[in-house]
């Protein structure tokens, strides 16, 4: 039997009928007529190829295959009512759940440990699976369903896919404590005579300080392009190279930092993208609730430190 041609439909009649031995109860039952059941019937035994309920004085009485396949059935159905429900709300105690999620390492060392702290107090059976995807794939792996968010800059403007700004930062010059050159303030000469680690996840391409730069007609010297700023950092600590990072990335590595000799760079903006059809999902809306709630109070809390410090 092939199962992509018979209508889903059918099987609940089939509960009916083998619950109520009766044409006309099972259709008041579905909410049909009773042709509609005998008709739904006639297309259950064609696809079995078996009667399926015998006519008798005590009413339809299923046949042998009719009773070894009531179980299954009923299963199905009872598993298709729960997921509909689930569909319609998300109990976040209750649910068991993956979330996959594109972001870098400094999105994860951003958003992950607060995220974590929250799911295990309110969705202990929610579990994430992160990881980085490529960014022109990120609109069909969302729409594929194998991927829920992405965490990225505000560079997908596929009309698919929804987006909200979870946070900006700008950028500064990080450097070891104990570097030469740590101090209060940096000439372009002296930012452009050091040597550069310049964070990428592509294998080619200007960031948003060389291009700012070559407005200008001045080049930094790269010596290392890197894809983490995790492991970057562990590099920067144990030379006398400098790395353009974001502000509050250099303030929880204690490391020093200073502002850019180069106007007019723009600041890191990243948003949480996800696709318009899990829009109204309340277990995509409950994740990004969450998402956006934690990048508000971060930031929010970093920006009181900081206005706090320059008093």
């Amino acid at each position: 039997m092939n199962l992509n041609k018979v209508d889903l439909n059918l099987f609940i009649v089939f509960d009916a009928i083998y619950t109520e031995a009766n044409l006309t109860r099972a259709g008041q039952i579905v909410g049909i007529t009773q042709p509609a059941v005998s008709n739904a019937l006639a297309r259950l035994r064609e696809a079995f190829n078996d009667q399926l309920f015998m006519r008798t004085a005590q009413g339809m009485v299923p046949t042998p295959m009719a009773q070894n396949i009531i179980g299954p059935v009923r299963q199905a159905l009872q598993l298709l009512r729960v997921s509909v429900q689930e569909s319609r709300s998300f109990n976040p105690a209750q649910a068991s759940k993956t979330y996959r999620i594109s972001m870098t390492d400094l999105s994860e060392a951003v958003m992950l440990p607060p995220l974590f702290q929250r799911l295990r107090r309110l969705a202990p059976n929610v579990f994430i699976e992160s990881f980085m995807a490529k960014r022109r794939e990120a609109t069909k792996e969302l729409a594929a369903g194998r991927l829920d968010f992405a965490v990225d800059a505000p560079l997908n403007t596929d009309p698919q896919v929804r987006h909200v700004k979870l946070y900006e930062d700008r950028y500064v010059c990080a450097m070891r404590n104990g570097h030469p050159m740590a101090k209060d303030k940096l000439s372009m000469d002296e930012y452009l005579a050091l040597t550069h680690i310049h964070i990428s996840t592509r294998r080619a391409g200007l960031g948003h300080v060389d291009l700012t730069l070559g407005k200008i007609g001045l080049q930094r010297k790269i010596a290392l392009r890197s894809q983490h700023y995790l492991m970057a950092s562990v590099v920067l600590e144990q030379t006398d190279m400098v790395m353009t990072v974001p502000e509050r990335f250099a303030q929880r590595h204690n490391i020093h930092y200073v502002d850019l000799p180069v106007k007019g760079v723009p600041p890191l903006e990243t948003h949480l993208y996800w696709h318009e059809s899990t829009d109204q999902d309340p277990a995509n809306r409950w994740m990004r609730e969450q998402m956006i709630e934690i990048a508000q109070r971060q930031f929010s809390a970093q920006e009181k430190a900081l206005q706090k410090q320059m008093k």
